[in-house]
């Protein structure tokens, strides 16, 4: 990883988003009454004309466009791994690097499938974070050199950006994070992951438990940032500062699954209006996913089974948006079809 020269500190990122700019009110309205005025009936396209709004408003532009969305994935390696917490040995990290790198993964196919610049974004992997039972899992400089990194994916001149992950034991972490910023225990945010059971499981919520025994002062000092260098890894990190730079760059985002929507919860906790420009893409099987979702007030667009992480479920969902773009842009008013409106 060669972050940025510049990584902002803890406090430099804390200032940011104290000032965050808010949505564009104007292109917004333009929307609502284009709304009003298409050929059919008020609201009958549902979801789709409140993300045409949601476009609008964090594009900037009346005529909201999703012709370039960018998936970006990032990937980190996680100390606690170590502990036997995934079906799945740590090094499979690198190789699924490879994989996507080779285009052999699924992000890959359905990335072309909708036309998006995928990038693959590596995270120091020859290093794995700490074990956060023992020690936290990163220092605040590594931290914010993650974020800094992150913030690299949200370039000018992108619709849309689609965030994911790979990292193995990332739910271990997502688990532990959710935990340490929301209250609740191990059992309360863990799930089988990449496919644990029984008394593998069971380890896995000890595993969560012990970390969060083990950084109480932290968790007591209800510091979104500290909890994330304490309990997180740097794909999450990188996730929190891509999310930041959109916010910035007037980029709309979707997240993906349980451990995306856990990095971005870091940002939720330090400001309820941090991810007013993100849609959760899609609702993992991941039971924790369903309780973070509540806790952050966000509906997902999609429900399909899906646990796979690497923004298989983001880059699922561009489809909608487009569609959703399509008809603002493309339907014909009543008075441009000669058609009679509403009585």
């Amino acid at each position: 990883m060669n972050a940025p020269p510049s990584a902002p500190t803890f406090e430099e990122i804390r200032r940011i988003l104290r000032d965050l700019p808010g949505p564009d009110l104007e292109a917004q309205t333009r929307v609502v009454d284009r709304q009003t005025e298409l050929t059919k009936p008020p609201g009958s396209l549902g979801r789709l004309e409140e993300l045409a709004e949601w476009l609008a408003a964090w594009q900037g532009r009346a005529q909201p466009r999703v012709e370039r969305p960018r998936v970006a994935v990032f990937a980190g390696t996680h100390g606690v791994a170590r502990r036997g917490v995934s079906a799945y040995p740590p090094e499979v990290t690198r190789q699924m690097v490879k994989n996507f790198l080779n285009g052999g993964a699924a992000i890959n196919q359905l990335a072309g499938a909708i036309d998006a610049d995928l990038r693959i974004y590596e995270l120091d992997l020859e290093h794995p974070t700490e074990d956060f039972t023992t020690a936290p899992a990163m220092s605040e400089a590594r931290t914010a050199n993650a974020m800094a990194y992150g913030m690299m994916a949200a370039e000018p001149g992108i619709d849309v950006l689609c965030l994911g992950e790979m990292g193995i034991a990332n739910t271990t972490t997502a688990a532990a994070l959710c935990a340490a910023l929301f209250g609740g225990t191990g059992a309360d945010w863990a799930g089988p992951g990449t496919g644990v059971q029984g008394t593998a499981l069971a380890n896995k919520i000890e595993v969560i438990d012990e970390a969060l025994a083990r950084h109480r002062e932290a968790i007591a000092g209800r510091d979104p940032l500290t909890l994330l260098a304490a309990v997180g890894g740097e794909e999450l990190a990188a996730i929190a500062g891509a999310i930041i730079a959109a916010r910035m760059g007037h980029i709309p985002v979707l997240l993906d699954g349980y451990a995306c929507t856990a990095a971005a919860a870091v940002l939720f906790a330090a400001d309820r209006r941090a991810l007013d420009h993100c849609r959760v893409a899609h609702r993992s099987v991941e039971p924790g996913h369903t309780r973070l979702l509540a806790t952050i007030g966000q509906r997902p667009l999609l429900d399909m089974d899906m646990r796979l992480g690497e923004a298989s479920g983001a880059a699922l969902a561009v489809p909608i948006l487009k569609a959703a773009a399509a008809c603002h842009n493309g339907m014909a008013t009543f008075a441009e079809a000669g058609v009679s409106g509403k009585a």
